[in-house]
């Protein structure tokens, strides 16, 4: 676990430090997302009219916080916009409108935020301040990571900025004392305090919200004398953006809009022009021609999806052109992710990705998933491989069958693992008969412990492993996929540890639904533990019933699952199949449905041990009545399994080079 844990560090640290090495540059024109190419690099822009440092009340130091393995934004389904943007253009009305608080100022309801009392997650609520608006900004109490960076974020200060808006000004008195309290114990430059750092751009929404609050609520045109330093807040903020860039993130994208909020509210176009500038450079690689994006995360994905919206909202309401880019962009990212939504209903959980369900635009293929196919557009195809290092597909839309009823799946391959992805180099997720069959065990949030190393690790996911070996992050090569209207197949290929060789063939099949790997493993270092491991969701209980079949069912179920571990060209040994549940040390058998929470849940290992292993799998759903059988025969060079699921039966034939087809 070291070495993983040495390797994630300094991935963080390289990160952290690019986003601080890239600048923006402008140009003179009009401000309109432009093409990659057609931009003018000439003169970095310099914000002006920084306040004088101010001392901070305490002397405390600020806190060696954990660096989340990236910068980009903390917690996806949390800080997402509850509705996406409009379809159609918005008026411009030359204003940059509040962007909310992402449901971070819920747990702090005015009676909190008027003691100085400050909740996020799962943890008590904490008294950060002394009841007047003096904050002790190095309050870490749960030494969370994603705590302390909201914390600073002031998004918690929302229900306090609403009311004051409504015309309360002793609540709004009191909110902007906090705020107030914040810019003088932190002066620019706060880049010393990551948490300070990692939520700039959310604090610089919360000052434009609270400036409009001011604004409406003592029914002024000008802001008050006595919030003048907010404007010079303002212009630190965009300052801070301007020299930190975070490229073409998610996090980029949020500080680009943000720095356009701030160009629009003070009238600063050379600002708005930057901001465009990183927008038009973001885009291209934030979302690519096919859709997908470069998070490594279908939850952050639909994230980008909104955030991408957001975008487009706030540049057309003042007075910026969009450009075609984002919107074709964002179309094809629809479907991509309306692939990714499973036959529950949810979003597949791949990668840093929460259990949530998708947020649909009218008319598109993302409002058919979010509805089970009651309004929207279906999408064209069943199934897609994308370069970017996914597979999706399904055995239908609910044209035959109901929607819930199909069954679905994801494959990833591709480059190394970046951003917000999990070592899940060949992991299937699959669901069936209603449920989920094959989970990823989710997102356990951003604190570097054992929990988060292993929940991003190839032992979390529906691989083969080789636990003797050093595995490492590495690109899986695609070699061929086929899709025909009753099965698909898959081969792909890496080495995951020095002098190993893995290879994974996957036959997916319609009616009956169920899928067969091939799992081979080959090392010319000496003999290896070879697992390949199926994790199962909550709730299931496994029989082992021989060394070559397992029986999943949650008590109560109209379903099951058979997990087989067919014998090819090496015998299971008689301790072939094993289940984990719930283990700590070391860390196996669990579920994250968010990162607040945290479920035993069973991992079925089939094993070898050898120089070389060959592992052939079939995870078959069944209605709790049915009985799944099988026989295997060999002709020639190739070799033939006759599956029976209930009263269908199928042949699975495997050729000499491991590809997978279905004979019937």
């Amino acid at each position: 676990m070291a070495p993983q844990r040495e390797r994630r560090l300094s991935t963080t640290v390289a990160l952290t430090l690019a986003c601080v090495l890239v600048c923006g540059v402008a140009f003179a024109g009009a401000v309109v997302v432009l093409m990659p190419g057609t931009r003018d690099r000439s003169t970095p822009i310099v914000a002006t009219g920084s306040p004088t440092p101010s001392k901070p009340k305490s002397s405390t130091p600020s806190p060696k916080a954990t660096i989340p393995d990236s910068t980009d934004e903390p917690l996806p389904g949390v800080d997402t916009p509850a509705t996406p943007p409009p379809a159609t253009p918005v008026a411009n009305t030359g204003t940059y409108e509040c962007s909310g608080y992402s449901g971070i100022q819920a747990k702090v309801p005015v009676s909190m935020l008027m003691n100085d009392t400050f909740s996020w997650g799962d943890d008590p609520p904490y008294k950060v301040g002394n009841g007047n608006g003096d904050i002790n900004w190095r309050s870490d109490p749960y030494k969370k990571p994603s705590w302390y960076m909201w914390l600073h974020s002031l998004r918690w200060l929302g229900q306090g900025i609403e009311a004051g808006q409504r015309g309360d000004r002793k609540v709004l008195a009191h909110t902007m004392a906090i705020i107030h309290d914040w810019v003088q114990d932190n002066p620019y430059s706060w880049k010393g305090d990551v948490g300070a750092w990692e939520a700039t751009m959310h604090r610089t929404n919360v000052l434009l919200c609270a400036r409009q609050a001011v604004l409406t609520g003592m029914h002024v045109r000008t802001l008050p004398t006595q919030y003048a330093w907010l404007d010079k807040a303002l212009v630190d903020h965009a300052q801070f953006m301007i020299v930190n860039w975070s490229g073409p993130s998610n996090h980029g994208t949020d500080e680009s809009i943000a720095l356009f909020g701030v160009g629009c509210t003070l009238k600063r176009p050379e600002l708005k022009t930057l901001a465009v500038n990183r927008l038009t450079e973001a885009i291209t690689t934030a979302i690519d021609t096919q859709g997908s994006t470069n998070e490594q995360s279908v939850g952050y994905a639909m994230f980008n999806y909104l955030l991408w919206g957001r975008a487009t909202t706030a540049l057309q309401r003042c007075g910026s052109n969009p450009g075609p880019v984002i919107s074709q962009r964002r179309a094809a990212l629809s479907e991509w992710l309306a692939l990714a939504t499973k036959s529950t209903g949810e979003l597949a959980q791949v990668g840093d990705a929460v259990a949530q369900k998708p947020t649909g635009a009218a008319g598109t293929a993302l409002d058919y998933v979010a509805t089970l196919g009651k309004r929207g557009t279906k999408p064209p195809k069943r199934v897609a491989v994308y370069d970017a290092g996914y597979i999706f597909g399904r055995t239908g839309w609910g044209e035959t069958r109901p929607f819930a009823q199909e069954s679905t799946y994801s494959i990833r391959y591709g480059v190394a693992r970046t951003l917000h992805g999990h070592d899940d180099h060949m992991s299937i997720t699959y669901s069936s008969h209603g449920r989920d069959v094959l989970i990823d065990p989710g997102h356990s949030g951003y604190q570097l412990d054992k929990w988060q190393a292993w929940s991003k690790s190839a032992a979390a996911h529906n691989v083969m492993t080789i636990p003797s070996a050093d595995m490492a992050s590495v690109e899986t090569q695609l070699v061929q996929a086929s899709i025909t209207p009753t099965a698909e197949s898959y081969s792909l290929a890496d080495s995951p540890a020095p002098g190993v060789i893995r290879k994974r063939d996957v036959l997916v099949l319609k009616d009956p639904d169920l899928i067969v790997t091939l799992d081979r493993g080959q090392s010319v270092v000496g003999s290896q533990r070879y697992e390949t491991l199926w994790h199962l969701a909550p709730g299931q209980k496994v029989a082992v019933q021989s060394p070559t079949t397992a029986i999943a069912a949650k008590p109560g179920d109209k379903s099951k699952t058979y997990l087989l571990q067919i014998p090819y060209q090496q015998q299971p040994p008689k301790d072939g199949i094993k289940v984990v549940e719930g283990q700590q040390d070391p860390v196996q058998g669990w579920y994250y449905p968010d990162i607040f929470h945290r479920e035993a849940a069973p991992v079925v290992k089939f094993g070898r041990d050898g120089t070389s292993a060959n592992i052939l799998s079939a995870i078959v759903p069944a209605n709790s009545a049915e009985t799944v059988s099988y026989k295997t025969r060999t002709v020639g060079t190739m070799f033939f399994v006759d599956l029976t699921v209930g009263a269908r039966k199928t042949t699975i034939r495997i050729l000499p080079d491991g590809r997978l087809t279905r004979i019937n």
